[in-house]
């Protein structure tokens, strides 16, 4: 959960870095909220991909894709039960 919020604040640092007046610090505050929304959504996207490719599996398959499947979805709970603990 830490790297998210390290890749939220690169992010803003580089934005900040591009302005031509600095983020106040309600700004930047806003800013790294809604990188790190954006990266936890793309995130999730892209398991939920992962799922739905899992579960393409031809039928003599189904049993481990629907592990892999429900792994990813176990990951993906505790993901989000992490990431709205730290709100």
């Amino acid at each position: 959960m830490e790297r998210l919020r390290e890749i939220a604040e690169e992010a803003t640092n580089a934005i900040d870095g591009l302005l031509k007046s600095k983020l106040t610090e309600e700004q930047w505050t806003e800013v790294e909220n809604i990188i790190e929304e954006t990266v936890i959504k793309a995130l999730l996207e892209g398991q939920h991909r992962a799922v739905d490719a899992a579960l393409q599996c031809p039928s003599a398959d189904k049993d481990l894709a629907h592990k892999i499947a429900d792994a990813i979805r176990h990951k993906n709970d505790a993901l989000i039960v992490n990431l709205s603990s730290m709100r």
